[in-house]
């Protein structure tokens, strides 16, 4: 859909170039003795990188709507990572790069939402909370205080997690997944 630059605000989704960008800011800028423009703050959704882009009052810009689809973690496929579509139960390959540091929560079996522009995964959101078990406690090296009464778990999926003291190997624990931290042991 086009759309204007007055009508640029953030969080909608722009194709520019062949890229798919999200709008993190968007600011009329007016100046004394000059033309008022729309400065942006755009996130590309592929590379991640942030950029700012300056467009002309009333310059066309295409607006892309991303599909939210659910998906399901299947296992690694050489580089890739191999989801089941769950709506039309058609595998997907989704870049490592696309997944990224979420890889240290993902598990056989684990529901995620994708958002999808045409056949293209550009992002994969975790659920907030995920129970994994406790393989392997790290060796404290005498860090442990009254204030810091804490050691290092690895959970099934191979991330690690600070919990405390009384965590043992096998137990289960509540993790939030977007911020990487303990929540109560199940």
């Amino acid at each position: 859909m086009v759309i204007t630059s007055n009508q640029i605000s953030p969080g909608m989704v722009l194709s520019i170039d062949d890229q798919i960008y999200y709008v993190e800011s968007s600011t009329e800028v007016t100046v004394p003795k000059g033309v008022p423009f729309i400065k942006t703050k755009l996130k590309n959704l592929i590379s991640e990188e942030v950029m700012e882009k300056n467009f002309h009052l009333g310059q066309e810009v295409e607006e892309v709507a991303l599909k939210e689809k659910p998906l399901e973690f299947l296992y690694l496929e050489g580089k890739n990572y191999l989801f089941l579509e769950l709506e039309e139960l058609d595998e997907i390959l989704v870049p490592a790069s696309t997944v990224g540091d979420k890889i240290n929560y993902l598990k056989e079996g684990i529901q995620v939402k994708a958002l999808f522009y045409g056949n293209t995964v550009f992002s994969v959101e975790l659920p907030q909370f995920l129970e994994l078990v406790v393989i392997k406690l790290e060796d404290l090296q005498s860090k442990i205080s009254v204030s810091n009464a804490s050691k290092i778990a690895i959970v099934e999926t191979g991330a690690k997690v600070e919990v405390p003291l009384f965590i043992d190997v096998g137990d289960v624990v509540k993790i939030d997944t977007h911020i990487g931290e303990y929540v109560q042991r199940i």
